[in-house]
């Protein structure tokens, strides 16, 4: 048995789910704006009820750690922590963007690469670049989209690309003659599984005490103009 809760609350996305040695037993999710605090524990245990567990049978957590929404990845990481200490099991962090891109891939696009886009506002989305192996070939970036900074892309022979952030940079993308689109792939803890027990197998751990999310950017905060 390798039973894992998996977590995902990077993005508007709230998404739990429960696996066995990879495969998906039961999952709960949402995409209503940033209602994590509200829902993730209520979908915990209804995630555990589905799959007729209890949290003390359950053999890891696996957390989706960012990068993504500074608010969404505490309530998230934060639950995967507390779950852990508290049951005293492994605590597992998968990149945002390799879940995304897990979503993504398919056979019939056959040797092309992906480019998860998760909106960091503005212009700007934290990106990287995955081939159909889902290995980073690009390492994680906070990038401004413009006509100059996609020509990086250019290089690739054709380029998958989605996420929250590719819509309001599709006109600039598409400006590219190798680019594709892929829509309707947000952040999920149904396309954690695989990648969960794989880490699991590896024995691939988090320390719990000192595991904190990868923002990517440092945190600022605004106060409005008087």
């Amino acid at each position: 048995m390798a039973l894992i809760l998996n977590i995902e609350t990077s993005t508007t996305v709230c998404s739990v789910s429960v696996s066995n040695k990879g495969e998906l037993i039961s999952f709960k999710e949402i995409n209503n704006g940033y209602t994590h605090a509200e829902n993730l524990h209520v979908f915990i245990e209804d995630a555990l009820k589905e799959a007729s567990l209890s949290p003390g049978q359950l053999n890891a957590i696996a957390i989706s750690k960012g990068p993504g929404s500074y608010t969404g990845l505490r309530i998230g990481v934060s639950a995967a922590k507390g779950l852990a200490f508290s049951l005293n099991i492994p605590l597992i962090a998968i990149d945002t963007l390799e879940i995304m891109t897990n979503s993504a891939l398919s056979p019939e696009h056959g040797r092309a690469f992906y480019c998860p886009l998760i909106d960091a506002r503005r212009m700007e989305v934290y990106t990287a670049i995955y081939d159909k192996n889902l290995m980073q070939l690009k390492n994680t970036e906070a990038l401004i989209v413009d006509p100059d900074s996609v020509k990086q892309f250019s290089e690739y022979t054709k380029i998958y690309f989605f996420g929250d952030g590719m819509e309001k940079c599709r006109s600039i993308l598409s400006a590219l003659k190798n680019s594709e689109f892929i829509v309707d792939i947000l952040p999920s803890a149904k396309a954690m599984c695989g990648l969960s027990y794989k880490k699991y197998s590896e024995k691939a751990f988090e320390d719990v005490a000192y595991f904190e999310p990868f923002y990517l950017k440092d945190f600022l905060i605004l106060t409005k103009k008087s």
